[in-house]
């Protein structure tokens, strides 16, 4: 910071001095040539006069075309390459990419619009790839499920099915549909949370019953795959959040413990108390994941175990993620293949920060 203002303070005094010297020069030049006439013209005066003015004029041409040119290399350049690399940008050429003017010691303002522009071309050409990878995958994960859908009803209009199929195929639409509108469901919510339209409603509740009403809702597939569920929560861990955004993580996070915990398997959510909010565990010893897959499991869209992917769409922990970074939590995971998952969520207390 105290270089940038030395270089400005440097380059006013430059600017001031190079000004004075070009004055002091046509003004030392003009009394010079005007003695000098005088001498030679025995004190011819009038001719005196024009010649002065005629060095006056034209060294004040020969500075005007110095500045002139001068200002072509270090200011409409710039400027010139500055505005042809911003209507790149506006077009949509997002690899555009500058060459600073000076060294790092010298820079100056258009070394900082430089830079500046380099960075926002480099984070809309990540945007634009994020939004093409988006849109492929929601074009896929819509696709299949409308697939099965036509296929199905297709089959159904023909009349040729037995009864026994008919149902089949009618619980298999009924599944596919679900699943359709989950999917639709999360993309709005994902949506809504990284626009910051969902803002949180804090409010002081029990942590534990909020997590005991998100395992009500799992009771039944939870005696059906005959999962040992273990809690082991907490007296009194209260927290001042936004209960319907916290619900969001649970759902996800139990929803994912059952999908991938096979029939015996053991489940085990633990809630406890930290300084400054709660810690929330949730582990089970399903079929785990590798350290490459662990490394994705919040990108949207992402499916490490694709033996499951009809069961889900990928966007469950994303949704978790950012519901996480909007209340100012964190979460973390320790898995390991064919061993289960661990996932620890952190929360701090809305009424603490």
């Amino acid at each position: 910071m105290r270089q940038g203002v030395r270089r400005k303070i440097l380059a006013h005094v430059t600017a001031y001095c190079m000004f004075l010297i070009m004055v002091a020069t046509v003004a030392c030049c003009s009394v010079g040539l005007f003695a000098f006439v005088m001498r030679k013209t025995d004190g011819n005066i009038l001719l005196a006069n024009l010649f002065t003015v005629i060095e006056i004029l034209f060294l004040s041409a020969l500075f005007c075309i110095i500045g002139t040119l001068r200002s072509k290399i270090t200011v409409d350049k710039p400027v010139k390459t500055i505005l042809e690399a911003t209507e790149k940008i506006a077009h949509g050429d997002f690899q555009v990419r500058l060459e600073p003017i000076h060294a790092w010691d010298k820079r100056n303002e258009f070394d900082v619009i430089i830079e500046n522009i380099n960075r926002m071309a480099a984070e809309l050409s990540k945007t634009e790839i994020l939004r093409a990878d988006f849109i492929a995958a929601v074009s896929h994960e819509i696709k299949t499920p409308l697939s099965i859908i036509q296929n199905y009803v297709t089959a159904l209009q023909d009349g040729s099915v037995t009864e026994e199929q008919r149902r089949e195929y009618m619980d298999t639409l009924v599944a596919t549909t679900r699943r359709l509108s989950l999917l639709i469901s999360n993309i709005l919510k994902l949506n809504k949370l990284e626009n910051q339209q969902i803002l949180p409603e804090n409010r002081r509740m029990c942590l534990n019953e909020a997590i005991a009403e998100s395992l009500l809702g799992f009771e039944r597939v939870i005696e059906r795959k005959h999962i040992d569920l273990q809690c082991d929560f907490a007296e009194d861990v209260y927290l001042c959040s936004d209960r319907s955004l916290l619900a969001l993580i649970w759902n996800n996070l139990i929803s994912n413990a059952v999908k991938f915990t096979d029939d015996g398997g053991t489940i085990r959510v633990t809630v406890g108390k930290t300084a400054d909010g709660a810690v929330v565990e949730v582990a089970d010893t399903g079929c785990g994941m590798s350290e490459e897959t662990g490394m994705h499991i919040f990108d949207k869209f992402y499916q490490g175990d694709k033996s499951h992917a009809q069961e889900g769409n990928g966007l469950g922990l994303s949704l978790v993620k950012r519901v996480i970074d909007i209340l100012g939590g964190e979460i973390s995971v320790e898995s390991k293949l064919g061993e289960g998952s661990r996932f620890t969520v952190r929360l701090r207390d809305g009424e603490s920060t």
